[in-house]
Order: C-alpha cells, then sequence, then structure tokens
C-alpha cells in the first residue's frame, strides 16, 4: 500500500553521512540514505523535488555557516539534518559551541515552516577501536541532540539503543561510514520514523553469519589501522581537512529517479 505524505521539497543537510560517503551510486559519485530516502517518498508524491547539500568532512559549525542559508533559500517543507560525528572526533570538542550550532539549525529551519528530522550516531567503539576513545562524547552528543530536538518539535530517528548498528556488514571497509546495507537501513529507519508503511523491520538483525577466528580478526584490526587510520592521522598532521574543495553534490532541488527499493 503506498500512503501519500504532504510533503513536495526535500533539502538535506549535512556532513559524508548524509553526502551517502560509503554507498556507491549507479552511475558514479555517491547515493547514500538521504537519495534513497527522498526516493521513497517521491514513490507516493511524484512531484516531489529534492535537494542534497551536505558536505563529508563538516562541522556543525561549517554546516550552520554554509549550509544553513543556502537551504532555507531553497524553501523546503521537510529537512533533514546530521551533525555533530566531525566535531567529536576532534581533538578539542566543546560541547557547549556544537549544541548552540545545533540550536541554530533546529531553530531557523523550524521557524520557516520546515519539518525536521534528525538522528542520534551509533556506537561506533563497537565497530572501530580508535573510535572507542569518543564513546563518551557521542553519549553526550546523542544526549544533547534529543534535548534540542525536543525543545523545536524535530522527529529523531535514534540509532544508538539498537545492537543491529554494530554489525559489521553495516559499515564500509573504514570502519567510519556506512556501506550500501547501512544506508539502507538508516533510510529504512527515517522512512518509519515518518510513518510510511513497510519499514517497520528496519532494526531487525541481519541474517547469522559464521563468526570470524581471533587471529583472522586481529589480522583485519591490523590491516584496518594499516590501510585506514595511519593515513588519516597523517593527513590531520599536514593540516589536511576533509571535504575542502569538495561542494554539495545536488545543490538545486530536482525531481527525483525512483529506483527498484533495496
Amino acid at each position: 500500500m503506498t500512503v501519500s505524505h504532504p510533503y513536495l521539497r526535500y533539502v538535506a543537510i549535512g556532513d559524508s553521512l548524509t553526502e551517502g560517503i560509503g554507498d556507491p551510486g549507479p552511475a558514479g559519485g555517491h547515493r547514500g540514505w538521504a537519495d534513497r530516502f527522498a526516493e521513497i517518498l517521491a514513490r507516493s508524491q511524484p512531484g516531489l523535488t529534492y535537494a542534497n547539500l551536505a558536505v563529508r568532512g563538516k562541522t556543525g559549525g561549517q554546516i550552520a555557516a554554509d549550509q544553513l542559508g543556502p537551504a532555507l533559500a531553497l524553501r523546503p517543507d521537510l529537512v533533514t539534518v546530521t551533525v555533530g560525528m566531525n566535531d567529536v572526533v576532534r581533538r578539542r570538542y566543546d560541547p557547549e559551541a556544537v549544541t548552540a550550532g545545533i540550536e541554530e539549525l533546529f531553530s531557523r529551519l523550524t521557524a520557516a515552516g520546515a519539518c525536521v528530522a534528525t538522528m542520534t550516531f551509533p556506537d561506533l567503539g563497537k565497530i572501530s577501536p580508535v573510535a572507542r576513545r569518543v564513546r563518551p562524547r557521542i553519549l553526550d552528543l546523542n544526549a544533547r541532540l534529543r534535548v534540542v530536538a525536543a525543545r523545536h518539535g524535530v522527529a529523531v530517528l535514534d540509532l544508538f539503543p539498537h545492537e543491529f548498528t554494530a554489525d559489521p556488514r553495516l559499515w564500509s571497509d573504514d570502519r567510519l561510514h556506512a556501506s550500501p546495507i547501512g544506508h539502507a537501513r538508516i533510510c529504512a529507519g527515517m522512512a518509519h520514523t515518518f510513518g510510511v508503511p513497510g519499514h517497520e523491520d528496519w532494526s531487525e538483525p541481519l541474517p547469522g553469519r559464521t563468526p570470524v577466528p581471533v587471529l583472522k580478526g586481529l589480522g583485519a584490526d591490523v590491516r584496518w589501522a594499516v590501510d585506514h587510520v595511519g593515513p588519516w592521522a597523517w593527513r590531520r598532521l599536514r593540516g589536511h581537512v576533509p571535504g575542502d574543495g569538495f561542494t554539495a553534490k545536488r545543490p538545486v532541488p530536482r525531481p527525483v529517479t525512483v529506483r527498484q527499493a533495496g
């Protein structure tokens, strides 16, 4: 059954999660959960247009400075926001400044009449050994997101409590960005948050898999550190900021091409 919804102009803002890193597009570039969600919305609202202003590596302050104004100028009636992960992984995490940026985003978007949705972040410490040190920050950020969202009537897809998010199959090789399966699950979770039928099982565990032997798991951890952690640390030492030189992949609202679900 297809159920209609009132949204005609959807704008997604945020960082690499919303840009779609980890989910290759069928014609190149990146697809991601937001593109997938737009396709779901378009199935029952063919007149829907969609823009995606998200850029990888952006902090909450940068999203507020660079994406909020253009998003408002597009006069959306639906906006999704992913914000904060690039703040918690930085050496200096200022929770009050991050909260203020989130407050500005939610306040101005809802004041403009848009329906706004966001999401909490899963426990990446279960996937990435390096992320374990920032787990307290993720807990803090998620708590702040929930409070500010409630204050402004923002819908929240709460990913953190769900055990299935620790399944390695939901994550790319870098253990930081979602895999195509992960993006599909986040998309289904957002659709469920908006009451779209057919996505009630979005948080069900994936089918069982053969346990990984301990030595093989340790070897995978070593390869991951060599292939991803080392280069990431080197880029940081050289002052390279993810997102430099990148722009929004879909800056203008356009009709959505509906692909097969999956």
